[in-house]
């Protein structure tokens, strides 16, 4: 897979994040809308706060070439970012190397269905890795996000512990399933 992608659907663009990103990143995070469901839930401060995030990203994405954190394009606009990474395992789990695929949108760019295809994307880069399974785990209110993991044909496992020391409502979807599918 190539190290430095750039993954194209019928109206996005996903490729890596570069400091360039690091206004867009920063207004993305700094919105207590956005910021709720991601990490800590609170929002980004300062804009060198989204500037370490993007340094960051290559250490998150592991050492997988298709996995990634990758800025969503569409229009020529930054609209949001998509995830295809390793899920850290809460604290006395030993990791299974589970892939989590995720998804964060600026509030503009609600509703055009661009979570469901960006999601889309990434599901087939890490089933033609070889990934057997893809997770997503969402705040348990995060209906939002649900229905785009549910639309990407993903089955509810309810309320987990198993990552990020926190319950979250985790989805999965097995490689299998979409190959007795086609």
């Amino acid at each position: 897979m190539d190290e430095n992608p750039v993954i194209t659907t019928d109206r996005l663009t996903l490729r890596r994040f570069t400091l360039d990103d690091a206004d867009f990143l920063f207004d993305l995070f700094s919105r207590p809308e956005v910021a709720r469901w991601s990490g800590s839930g609170t929002p980004m401060e300062r804009r060198e706060e989204a500037v370490e995030r993007i340094r960051r990203q290559p250490e998150r994405a592991g050492d997988h070439p298709a996995c990634g954190v990758f800025a969503v394009e569409a229009n020529g606009q930054l609209v949001g970012m998509a995830l295809l990474v390793p899920i850290p395992a809460s604290a006395g789990r030993t990791s299974e190397g589970e892939i989590e695929i995720g998804w964060h949108f600026h509030p503009d760019a609600w509703g055009n269905g661009y979570a469901t295809e960006a999601g889309r994307a990434l599901v087939e880069r890490g089933f033609a890795a070889g990934f057997p399974a893809l997770y997503a785990v969402t705040d348990s209110d995060n209906v939002r996000s649900q229905a785009v993991c549910r639309r990407l044909g993903m089955t509810d496992l309810g309320l987990r512990d198993d990552w990020y020391d926190r319950s979250l409502r985790a989805f999965r979807l097995d490689r299998q399933e979409i190959a007795a599918d086609q």
